[in-house]
């Protein structure tokens, strides 16, 4: 049997192959980016990239090639910042250049370019705009704010008294109060926490940051071509996007009936009345796509990455009852029993302050941050990015920087302390990110933050029945947002 085709067949495919291989490393090597691993033709460095690891194998990366560096997602690259230096030089020092939002498919395939989060040029300015004035129209830094999360403070509280000391996971509970201050501002009332489209509501959103968060969703970001036309369950987050936009987009019809140009109850309101004063202006950012996508957006910025650090928060303090103690003396110190807390309290509570502040730092919700582009050819380091290239500031790598934290690995609430006991800022404290895209509810969040913590410590004390070690509040590094471990705890009435 004459075999020879066979074997000029697999010569020419080795040919082919080497040749493939020549032409895309000699144009890889001529271009002027930050060094990093040799990408393959077509598939890049997600050969690379340990399945399910993302974090991980990228800041082991920065170890080898230094704090900027290229990695390959497909035949795009893309330039991770892994340094609080990097970071500054490029979100702070070179704001504007860095000031456009990445590719992100995991959302993009339902974002698709709209709302205040994935837009970008004028639009995204335009929408940026609206928001922070809207949302300081509703209250965001005022008082009308703060009473809206004392009020909430108060339910849950309640809530949690009628647990009668039983063991539970806390997770839903503090999603549904970090996310009615939410719908507060965005739909002009509260839920109460035993209502079924409420909890539907909430678990869509959680579905949603779970499946992105997973492998599956660490491919489909980091190749999307292909991803895109394999099913799997990150097809999920498409359907529960679409299930998610039909529950606001009946809220935003409802608000249509009774809309009053002169009294808007909420950021609905608001975004409709802006809809018709721009009615014929053909390039406003004001339609109903931006609405539907601008609110999901504030959802997402508002419920899961509160209650995700709230949730952190507790398991730490089950691991460290001495600093939970130190918490309690500071709350009654101040506050006393009889009163509720306020947010002028905080400045009188540098302890707890520091807490709250390790607690994010440790906890680090967003471990890469949402991705930001470069708007232009922007020459960094010496290194040239061409426009539209995507950029990853690793926020992991910025709260775990040596350089501006003592125990970059531990839990230190002295991060935040002077020697003398008063809290102290640190330029390494970037949660929220930093420069243009900071995230624009860094106020809403912080009094959140504050405001549920010392409500709920003033009222109970921290216990489980569970054998918890400091490895159980490590975070898990593994993509797009970190969550702790599963626990159960005991709220017992002080």
């Amino acid at each position: 049997m004459d075999t020879s085709w066979l074997w000029t067949l697999l010569l020419s495919l080795l040919i082919s192959c080497i040749l493939i291989y020549s032409t895309w490393n000699k144009m890889y090597r001529k271009r002027n980016l930050p060094p990093g691993p040799t990408p393959i033709p077509l598939f890049g460095n997600v050969l690379q990239i340990k399945r399910g690891e993302m974090v991980k194998s990228l800041i082991e990366y920065g170890k080898k090639y230094g704090d900027t560096y290229t990695l390959y997602f497909g035949p795009s690259p893309v330039i991770i910042l892994c340094s609080y230096r990097a970071t500054k030089e490029a979100l702070i020092d070179q704001a504007e250049d860095f000031s456009g939002r990445g590719a992100m498919p995991s959302f993009d395939q339902y974002f698709q370019g709209y709302g205040v989060v994935f837009t970008n040029g004028e639009e995204w300015k335009q929408l940026r705009r609206f928001s922070l004035t809207t949302l300081r129209n509703f209250g965001m830094g005022k008082r009308g704010i703060e009473e809206r999360i004392q009020e909430e403070a108060q339910f849950v509280v309640e809530e949690i008294k009628s647990y009668k000391k039983k063991p539970f996971d806390p997770t839903d509970i503090l999603v549904q109060c970090v996310s009615n201050v939410i719908c507060s501002v965005v739909f002009g009332n509260r839920f109460e926490y035993d209502n079924k489209d409420f909890q539907n509501l909430l678990s869509l959103f959680q579905s949603v940051f779970r499946e992105s968060s997973s492998a599956w969703g660490q491919l489909l970001n980091m190749f999307p071509l292909i991803m895109n036309h394999i099913p799997g369950p990150h097809k999920k987050v498409i359907r529960d996007m679409n299930k998610l936009e039909a529950f606001v987009l009946q809220r935003v019809k409802e608000n249509e009936k009774t809309l009053d140009s002169n009294s808007p109850r909420d950021i609905i309101d608001s975004f409709l009345i802006k809809m018709q004063q721009e009615n014929e202006n053909p390039t406003s950012a004001f339609h109903m796509k931006n609405l539907l996508a601008t609110v999901l957006s504030i959802f997402f910025a508002g419920t899961e990455t509160v209650s995700t650090t709230l949730r952190h928060g507790f398991l730490i303090l089950l691991i460290y009852p001495e600093i939970e103690a130190k918490l309690r003396e500071e709350i009654d110190r101040v506050i006393g029993q009889n009163r509720s807390p306020t947010i002028e309290d905080r400045s009188k509570m540098p302890y707890t302050d520091a807490v709250i502040h390790e607690i994010q730092r440790f906890s680090d919700v967003i471990p890469m941050n949402v991705p930001h582009l470069v708007t232009k050819d922007t020459q960094f380091r010496g290194y040239t990015i061409p426009k539209g290239t995507d950029v990853y500031p690793l926020l992991c790598a910025v709260l775990r920087d040596p350089e501006k934290f003592a125990t970059p690995y531990e839990f230190n609430p002295n991060h935040f302390l002077d020697d003398n006991g008063c809290f102290k800022s640190n330029d390494g404290f970037m949660p929220f990110s930093t420069g243009k895209r900071i995230c624009l509810g860094e106020g809403l969040a912080r009094m959140e933050l504050f405001l549920f913590l010392t409500n709920i410590l003033q009222h109970f004390k921290l216990h489980t029945e569970s054998r918890l070690i400091e490895d159980d509040i490590a975070p898990k590094m593994n993509g797009f947002a970190n969550y702790p471990t599963s626990y159960q705890l005991s709220f017992i009435p002080r």
